[in-house]
């Protein structure tokens, strides 16, 4: 495995995160492919064993339960000061007033829900899960930064939203003399690609580590276009994403794999690290090949001309994902 910092800062992360959406009580959630908890411990065990840091989670991951699970997994197998573990905060938690948002009230309150369910008494990287329009953006980054000075958070992210946001946000912790984010988590990958526009160049010109998130898009980059999994049959937000114009970078990525004979998935993930402005692609793994294919990818050397091949049949897409 290989280790990088993440954006600016000192702190040392696997080139590949793993991403826990994964591991959550399926009754809980709004996904059925989620595994419970005897099924989640040897991948994350696995990804550990791999040289993987790097554990990416959220509070409205099947209800709170992806925490549960994550962070007795991490408690029972691994060191709590070897290990990078991020969170998220913002959508919705339960129903009522207070119940969602970057409000100070939301924040505080959901981050000490955040540590109990995980077991720890501070995570790595607190992310901000979308823009709230609804909260001022003064009132959120105080509230962040106020969780970096009592020790409960070491660094703050965020995640998608549109340059001119992000740009606003950063400006409000720097005119204030608060924290600021280390690291974005947007939407990017070879059938996405529209971040390459405004939110990829920002991040190199402000030392702001990418984290893209679905970088296998929801696993139709590892398969033959059409095919139907239990995931996506039933991943109404995943099934928004594509178009029927995609299918040609799909080929692509088949032509490949198949000359070097190698899954589609390394090819997938092996382009994304290419790409200089990527930190950690985070990925999901619901079975032990998912981790070893990721691990391979990032030893992975992709020719100039083989880079151009998967570049060249992408074609514009509406902003989406935010």
């Amino acid at each position: 495995m290989q280790y990088v910092k993440l954006g600016s800062t000192g702190m040392d992360v696997s080139r590949i995160c793993l991403g826990c959406m994964t591991y959550g009580v399926p009754e809980r959630g709004a996904h059925e492919w989620t595994l419970d908890e005897e099924a989640s411990r040897p991948l994350i065990r696995q990804a550990l064993e791999a040289g993987i840091n790097f554990f990416d989670t959220a509070n409205v991951y099947s209800d709170g339960t992806s925490e549960e699970i994550v962070g007795r997994a991490l408690r029972d197998f691994a060191r709590r000061d070897e290990i990078v573990l991020a969170t998220k905060v913002n959508l919705r938690m339960r129903p009522g007033p207070n119940g969602a948002g970057l409000s100070r009230k939301a924040i505080m309150t959901e981050i000490d829900h955040s540590l109990a369910r995980l077991g720890t008494d501070y995570v790595d990287l607190y992310q901000i899960h979308r823009f709230d329009r609804d909260t001022p953006v003064e009132e959120t980054m105080e509230a962040l930064h106020d969780l970096v000075r009592a020790g409960k958070v070491r660094y703050i992210g965020a995640s998608s939203m549109y340059a001119w946001q992000f740009a606003k946000m950063q400006h409000t912790a720097e005119r204030h003399g608060w924290t600021k984010f280390v690291s974005m988590q947007n939407y990017y990958n070879l059938l996405y690609r529209e971040e390459e526009r405004e939110m990829l160049p920002l991040c190199a010109d402000q030392g702001v580590g990418v984290l893209p998130w679905s970088p296998l898009a929801r696993g139709r980059l590892t398969r033959d276009w059409g095919t139907v999994t239990e995931r996506s049959a039933t991943d109404g937000f995943g099934n928004t994403l594509y178009a029927e114009g995609d299918r040609v970078v799909v080929e692509a990525v088949t032509r490949l794999a198949d000359e070097r004979d190698i899954p589609r998935a390394r090819i997938a993930l092996a382009w994304l690290l290419h790409q200089n402005t990527v930190t950690a692609p985070i990925i999901g793994a619901a079975r032990p090949h998912h981790i070893e294919d990721a691990v391979a990818a990032v030893e992975l050397e992709l020719s100039e001309k083989e880079l151009e091949e998967l570049r060249l049949p992408y074609s514009a897409h509406p902003v989406i994902g935010h």
